[in-house]
C-alpha cells in the first residue's frame, strides 16, 4: 500500500524519529480476527467491522462474530470490503462504509445497519450516500462522528489523482454531513457533502478536546501526510507532495518525507497526542502535537490499521491477513496498551 505525508508551514523538516517501544507492556485482548478494519467500544465491548463482511463482537475476550447483510455484494478488491463502521443510538444501530461492483465498476456506499439481537445479524436498512468512486486501490472508508454529532466520511482519490481537486466528484475528500444522510446547513457549500478536498486517500479521523480536526494520509510511495483539517480546505493531491507548496493549498503538518513510508491508517487523540496507526510502518506511532515529535509506541505486532483511546489505554488491531502482511498464528489480533 503506498501512502504518504507532508509538513505545514510551522514545519518544514522531516520529523524526528525516536524508538520508544513499550512492546513488553502490551496485551493481547482477543485473537484470530478476520482482517479487523474499525473499533467500537461500548461499556466493555468492543465491536470491531472486518472486511470480509461481519462485525466482531469480543467481550471478555470471547469473540463473536455476527455476519452483516448487505443490499450489495462486497467487492474483493484489494483493500476493499466492509471498512468503517461506528456505532450509534443504543448500540444496536451502526452506520458502515463498504465497497461493492456495478457491472465490474468498484464503488462505496455509506448505509445504517441494524441489530437483530436474537439471530446476532447486522442489516442494512437506509442508504445514506451511493457512488463514491472507487478503483482497484484507494476507497478512503473511515467514518467518525464529530463533537458536533456530524459524521465524517473520507474517500480515497479511486486512483485518478485529478478527482481530488473536482468539487463536483465526492472522490479525494472528507465528507460531512448528517447521520440522516442528509447535508447540514452549516457545510462550506449547502449543496455539497464536501468538507475538505486534495486528498488522496484519507484514512484516520480525531478530533481534540478544543474540537480541532486531525486526518492522516496516504501518499504516492512516500510522503505520508498528518494534516489539521479546515472546512473547505485544499489539502493539495495531486497538485503537490512531500514539503512543497502552492497558492491556495494547505501543507501537511507533518510528513515522512522522501525515503519513509509510514502508510498512516487509523488515529486518535489523548493529552496533546495523536496516536497513529501504521501499516507500512508496522507500529503504533505517537505525534505530540506540541513538539511535533513523532517517535514509535509499539512495534513488531506488524500492520496496524486502527487505534482506539479509552481513558488512560490504547486499544488497536492489526491487520497481517490482508494480503500485504506476514501473519502469525492466530492473527489477526485486538491489542491493549496503557499510556500515560
Amino acid at each position: 500500500m503506498l501512502m504518504g505525508c507532508q509538513s505545514n508551514n510551522e514545519m518544514d523538516e522531516e520529523p524526528e524519529t525516536v524508538d520508544v517501544s513499550n512492546q513488553q507492556k502490551v496485551e493481547v485482548v482477543a485473537e484470530d480476527l478476520d482482517i479487523p478494519w474499525s473499533i467500537n467500544k461500548r461499556d466493555d465491548v468492543f465491536y470491531l467491522s472486518e472486511r470480509a463482511g461481519s462485525i466482531a463482537k469480543v467481550e471478555r475476550g470471547e469473540v463473536t462474530r455476527q455476519q452483516v447483510e448487505l443490499e450489495k455484494s462486497l467487492s474483493t478488491a484489494q483493500e476493499a470490503g466492509l471498512l468503517g463502521f461506528v456505532l450509534i443510538d443504543d448500540g444496536t444501530k451502526g452506520i458502515a462504509y463498504y465497497t461493492y461492483e456495478d457491472d465490474g465498476q468498484p464503488l462505496n456506499r455509506v448505509v445504517t445497519l441494524s441489530l437483530d439481537d436474537q439471530k446476532q445479524v447486522w442489516v442494512e436498512t437506509d442508504l445514506l450516500i451511493d457512488e463514491i468512486p472507487s478503483g482497484a486501490f484507494h476507497h478512503g472508508g473511515r467514518l467518525a462522528i464529530g463533537p458536533d454529532d456530524k459524521l465524517y466520511v473520507t474517500t480515497g482519490d479511486a486512483t485518478k489523482p485529478e478527482l481530488a481537486q473536482d468539487q463536483n466528484s465526492l472522490a479525494g475528500k472528507i465528507l460531512r454531513m448528517n447521520k440522516d444522510g442528509s447535508i447540514p446547513e452549516d457545510n462550506p457549500s449547502k449543496e455539497s457533502y464536501i468538507y475538505s478536498y486534495g486528498h488522496r486517500n484519507p484514512q484516520g479521523l480525531a478530533w481534540t478536546d478544543k474540537g480541532e480536526l486531525y486526518a492522516s494520509e496516504h501518499g504516492p510511495t512516500a510522503n505520508d501526510e498528518i494534516n489539521k483539517i479546515t472546512a473547505q480546505g485544499n489539502y493539495g493531491w495531486p497538485e503537490i507532495t512531500g514539503t512543497e507548496a502552492k497558492e491556495g493549498m494547505i501543507p501537511p503538518l507533518v510528513t515522512s518525507g522522501d525515503d519513509t513510508t509510514w502508510a498512516p491508517s487509523g488515529i486518535a487523540y489523548a493529552d496533546h497526542n495523536l496516536y497513529i496507526a501504521s501499516l507500512r510502518g508496522t507500529a503504533v506511532m505517537q505525534l505530540n502535537l506540541e513538539t511535533n515529535e513523532m517517535s514509535t509506541l509499539v512495534s513488531d505486532v506488524g500492520r496496524v490499521r486502527d487505534v482506539f483511546v479509552d481513558g488512560d489505554v490504547l486499544y488497536f488491531i492489526s491487520n497481517n491477513r490482508d494480503g500485504r502482511g506476514n501473519p502469525a498464528e492466530q492473527d489477526d489480533r485486538l491489542y491493549r496498551l496503557k499510556i500515560k
